[in-house]
């Protein structure tokens, strides 16, 4: 069985690697990776050399077809951590793809930091957009796409108010030209460095410290009135149940804190907003850029729901009530997915009514009371009752 042997190498280049890898590259007969790890190998490696394609994901499942023995690849640190390495495996198998890593830059970030790495988040902006990167505490090193990296996160952290957040750019780790430059994200953004190189990562102390792991405060979001409370928006995740790594679609979304609170629930929790409102979209885009998380901002639902990724969860907050927005909602979940619909009007509640007496599920109301002066005395004032439907697609 052919195999694919993915070599790992940092900057110090073929010095750096241990006898296996050296071998590994000495027998290959072709070596597929990106120009800047193509050009380390030394003439001990007699290899046919093959820069990655642009775009390179279309192209890998026929890339190797035509070789008839094993074929090697050399790809950034450990192809593990957010590398080539889990791609290849994911496409052709773990019996087919045999990984030799090298140090990270992760570990070596680390190392220079005296952080602990299972301490720290990793976060990739290699193809991911800068705001994804923005915190509310915490440390994390962050993969730096290429030189304009620092500059961008440093001006997104300044802009969010977090310019106080600790800055280190490490460069070159592990090579012989090695650079570390430290600062805070405000520092950074009033003098960007001129000459980054293109090999860096962004080792960031995020401050202040106010993460939270519970719903988050209102007053948090920038909304107009049309946003999911807090103590609803808490019983609406339980009901939604997040798992890791599943996509949740939040359909007439108001102000995007369901989906916001989706996205910080669970480790790669991601999620599509559909909202009709231009104004509120605004807002939806800024919430999601000030929290940092990964939602796909669309138009009007229905509408808009071709081309979306497929969920694994639906909420719909808003418009229920909307010619066919609830039959092409419960259509576009695969059997085993979630729904939940929160109502706060008749009409609303009378659309979810006849659905949970066809499709079972469970029906709930919440109704919840704030105390406030009323003179010198303290009075409750009870807000909107909700009445939400939760339902597993059979």
């Amino acid at each position: 069985m052919k195999l694919i042997i993915v070599v790992g190498i940092g900057a110090d280049g073929m010095p750096g690697l241990s006898a296996a890898s050296r071998d590994e590259l000495a027998r290959a007969t072709v070596v597929f990776g990106a120009p800047r790890q193509l050009a380390l190998l030394d003439d001990t490696v007699t290899a046919d050399r093959r820069e990655w394609p642009s775009p390179m994901l279309p192209a890998l499942p026929t890339l190797f077809d035509d070789f008839g023995g094993d074929v090697h690849v050399v790809a950034s640190g450990d192809p593990l951590c957010h590398g080539i390495g889990a791609t290849l495996i994911r496409l052709f198998g773990a019996d087919r793809v045999r990984v030799l890593p090298h140090v990270s830059s992760v570990t070596l970030a680390c190392a220079r930091m005296g952080w602990t790495v299972p301490d720290t988040e990793v976060i990739s902006l290699v193809t991911a957009p800068p705001h994804t990167a923005v915190r509310r505490g915490g440390r994390a090193v962050v993969l730096s796409r290429d030189a304009s990296t620092p500059t961008e996160l440093a001006r997104l952290l300044t802009e969010s108010g977090r310019g106080d957040s600790g800055f280190t750019v490490l460069e070159q780790l592990g090579g012989p030209g090695e650079r570390r430059r430290d600062g805070t994200a405000a520092d950074w953004s009033a003098a960007p460095a001129p000459d980054v190189d293109d090999l860096n990562v962004v080792a960031v102390t995020y401050r202040p410290e106010d993460r939270r792991a519970h719903a988050l405060p209102d007053e948090q979001f920038s909304h107009d009135g049309q946003i999911t409370k807090q103590s609803i928006r808490a019983v609406t995740l339980a009901a939604l149940g997040p798992r890791p790594g599943e996509l949740l679609w939040d359909v007439g979304s108001g102000s995007g804190s369901i989906a916001i609170e989706w996205c910080r629930s669970a480790p790669g929790c991601t999620a599509v907003a559909f909202e009709r409102d231009e104004q509120r979209r605004d807002r939806i885009r800024a919430n999601v850029e000030a929290f940092g998380v990964r939602v796909d901002l669309r138009g009007a639902a229905p509408e808009c729901f071709d081309g979306a990724p497929a969920p694994a969860a639906i909420f719909i907050g808003g418009g229920v009530t909307g010619p066919g927005v609830l039959e092409a909602c419960f259509d576009r979940l695969s059997t085993g997915g979630r729904l939940v619909v929160n109502a706060v009007t008749v009409e609303s509640e009378a659309v979810v009514a006849q659905w949970y007496s066809e499709k079972g599920g469970d029906l709930r109301r919440y109704q919840h009371y704030q105390g406030g002066a009323v003179g010198g005395f303290t009075a409750w004032r009870p807000a909107l009752p909700v009445t939400q439907w939760s339902v597993v697609k059979a």
